[in-house]
């Protein structure tokens, strides 16, 4: 955000770890782990890329960074802290974007349902005010302001499920498939607002199989495949892997070069 939601983070130079994961594994059954072992940093201002196939654990992770599972074993570090434990505190140090978003929109209005989630931790008028008021300009959502969200298309619908999470000032915005059942126009929406985000200075954590979409922008890219993490660098580094590892890709590319990826 422009200044206000940003203030807390000046302090926090670029290039240095916002998060630390070290050898975190999951499982819902003894023995029988799905998330192994994953080892891996996240810089601030950085754009992160989690991709594999499905049923590799992407979802399950965010999950765990999130606050929503706790990790069998394992340790989750934000700014140096140790929060593995202190799962309340993720989940307000992370904002987690839905696959769906329908599902993180309540308010009967645009503006009522970016109000939701600051009326509940009961923060001043003043205060809701200017936050709102930077999300609406930010994600170009003021022209909405009235609408009901169930009016809205699906791009619409998804940077309003960003603004929802963003108002809360979260260190971590992450994104679970956001461009999961959008249409072309939708999908630059998006992938532009995330751009915009990462210019202004936030994290961002986004899991994506459709990698054709992201890959270009990634400064980190993350390879899952059956809970392990088999590659880890920049896009380079990764994608002469990807599809070995059932990842899809447009055919005729070359490997070394990236730029057909820029919109």
């Amino acid at each position: 955000m422009q200044g206000h939601l940003l203030q807390s983070e000046h302090m926090i130079e670029a290039n240095q770890p916002i998060l630390s994961v070290q050898n975190l594994s999951f499982s819902f059954e003894k023995d029988k782990s799905i998330l192994k072992n994953l080892s891996f940093t996240i810089e601030k201002g950085s754009f992160t890329l989690i991709t594999g196939p499905n049923g590799s654990g992407k979802s399950l992770l965010l999950r765990c960074l999130k606050g929503l599972l706790q990790p069998t074993t394992g340790t989750i570090h934000l700014f140096d802290e140790d929060l593995t434990h202190k799962a309340k505190q993720r989940m307000q140090a992370i904002g987690l974007v839905f696959q769906d978003a329908e599902t993180q929109i309540v308010g009967q209005t645009v503006e009522k349902d970016i109000r939701f989630g600051m009326e509940n931790i009961s923060l001043s008028d003043q205060e809701q005010e200017v936050r709102l008021q930077e999300v609406l300009t930010l994600l170009d959502l003021h022209k909405m302001r009235d609408q009901r969200p169930r009016t809205l298309s699906g791009g619409e619908k998804r940077r309003l499920a960003i603004a929802g999470v963003l108002v809360m000032n979260p260190k971590l915005l992450v994104l679970d498939e956001p461009f999961a059942n959008l249409d072309y126009r939708s999908v630059v929406s998006v992938l532009s607002t995330l751009l915009r985000l990462q210019q202004e200075g936030h994290t961002i954590i986004l899991v994506s199989h459709e990698v054709e979409k992201t890959l270009a922008h990634a400064d980190h890219v993350l390879l899952l495949d059956d809970g392990l993490l088999v590659q880890s660098g920049t896009a380079t580094d990764v994608y002469p892997h990807l599809k070995g590892h059932g990842i899809y890709l447009p055919s005729s590319l070359a490997i070394k070069d990236l730029s057909w990826l820029k919109p």
